[in-house]
C-alpha cells in the first residue's frame, strides 16, 4: 500500500532511482543497438531481444515516474519539508508487472539464443519456460495490489513455484550446455547462473516485506528501490553480459572476424573510422 507521507529524504531516493532504472535502460539499448554488427548474424537475436527488453523497461520505467510524481504532492509541516499523499492519485504498481509480463520471458529468449543450442532443445525449453514465467507473474499480481496478508502469502507462495521451476530449469540447462559452449565464455556463462539467482531473488524478498510486518514508508522506498536495483542488474547488466558472450563466441566461430575487430579495436582513433 502507498504510504500517506514521505519525507524529503525518501521521496528524493525513490525520485533518483526510478530516474536511473531510466537512464541504465535507455542508453544499454542504446548502446547494444550500434553494437549489433560486432557480432555475427547467429547471435543478433539474443542481442536484439535484449534491446527490445531494456526499451520495453525504459517505457514502463517513464511511466512508473510519471505515477510516482502524481502520486505525492509537496508539503511542509512545521517546518518540515515533505510530501503527502495526493488526493484522488495512487501509485500505479501495475505498471512494473505489465513490465515483467512482457520482459521476463523475453530475457529467457535472450539466454537461450545466446547458448546456440540444438533447434528441438531450443523449441523445448522455450515453451516450457515462457509459460513459467506467465503464471510467476500473473500469480504474483493479486497478492501485491492487495492489503491482505493472507491473500499475499497465498499468491506469493503460488508464484514461487513456478519461480523454483525456472531457476531449477536455467541452472541444469546451463550446467549441461557449459562442457559445449567455447572456453572464453564458459566461466562467464558459469557466473551468469548466479546473476540470476541473486537478482531474482531480489523481487520476493521486496514483496515479502509486508508479510514480515515491515511496513510504512520506510518499507515502501525500501521495495522500490529494491524492485529498481534487480531491474538494473537482471536487464541492463544481464544484456551488456549477454552481449560480451556473444562477442567472445562470434571470435571463436570465425577468426577472421576477430581478426578484423581485434585489429579495429586496437587500431589508433584516426585509423578505426
Amino acid at each position: 500500500m502507498i504510504p500517506d507521507a514521505l519525507t524529503q529524504g525518501q521521496f528524493d531516493t525513490v525520485y533518483n532511482f526510478l530516474s536511473l532504472v531510466i537512464a541504465a535502460q535507455l542508453f544499454t539499448a542504446l548502446f547494444l543497438t550500434f553494437g549489433l554488427s560486432r557480432i555475427l548474424p547467429r547471435y543478433r537475436l539474443a542481442i536484439t531481444v535484449a534491446i527490445v527488453v531494456c526499451g520495453i523497461a525504459a517505457y514502463h520505467y517513464f511511466r512508473i515516474f510519471d505515477s510516482f510524481k502524481a502520486a505525492f504532492v509537496s508539503d511542509s509541516v512545521g517546518g518540515v519539508d515533505g510530501y503527502t499523499a495526493a488526493v484522488g492519485e495512487s501509485f500505479n504498481e501495475g505498471y512494473r508487472y505489465v513490465d515483467w509480463l512482457l520482459t521476463v520471458p523475453l530475457l529467457l529468449l535472450e539466454l537461450i539464443a545466446i547458448l546456440a543450442l540444438a533447434r528441438k532443445v531450443q523449441s523445448g525449453l522455450i515453451v516450457r519456460l515462457m509459460v513459467a514465467a506467465g503464471l510467476m507473474i500473473i500469480l504474483g499480481y493479486p497478492g501485491e495490489i492487495s492489503g491482505d496478508n493472507g491473500v499475499r502469502g497465498l499468491f506469493g507462495l503460488l508464484s514461487t513455484i513456478p519461480f523454483a521451476y525456472i531457476l531449477f530449469v536455467l541452472f541444469r540447462q546451463l550446467s549441461k550446455s557449459l562442457a559445449t559452449q567455447p572456453v572464453s565464455v564458459r566461466g562467464t556463462l558459469s557466473r551468469l547462473r548466479w546473476l540470476l539467482l541473486l537478482s531474482w531473488g531480489v523481487y520476493p524478498i521486496a514483496y515479502l516485506l509486508p508479510l514480515l510486518n515491515i511496513a510504512g514508508s520506510d518499507a515502501w522506498v525500501a521495495k522500490q528501490v529494491g524492485y529498481s536495483v534487480a531491474d538494473i542488474v537482471a536487464k541492463a547488466i544481464y544484456a551488456l553480459i549477454i552481449f560480451y558472450v556473444a562477442r567472445m563466441k562470434s571470435y571463436d566461430d570465425d577468426p577472421e572476424f576477430a581478426r578484423v575487430e581485434l585489429s579495429t579495436e586496437d587500431a589508433p582513433p584516426i585509423l578505426a573510422r
